[in-house]
């Protein structure tokens, strides 16, 4: 039980960041936005550096910017 608590508090962390709009985006980026938990330029998201967020980030990396999180 403790290497699974290790585990989960030493998951590196990212910041993303909406920096443009969605608007005229096709609907699958608008959900994979919602999915990350963003929705209005300048709104910014802590999140797991997991492949499941990477996918959404690939899918919308034309509208935000990542940065590594040191928390």
């Amino acid at each position: 039980m403790t290497k699974a608590k290790t585990a989960k508090a030493s998951a590196k962390k990212i910041c993303v960041t909406q920096v443009k709009s969605s608007i005229g985006c096709i609907e699958a980026q608008r959900q994979s936005l919602f999915g990350l938990g963003l929705g209005k330029v300048g709104k910014c998201v802590i999140r797991e550096d997991n492949p499941c967020v990477r996918g959404l980030i690939r899918k919308v990396s034309h509208l935000v910017t990542v940065v590594d999180s040191n928390e």
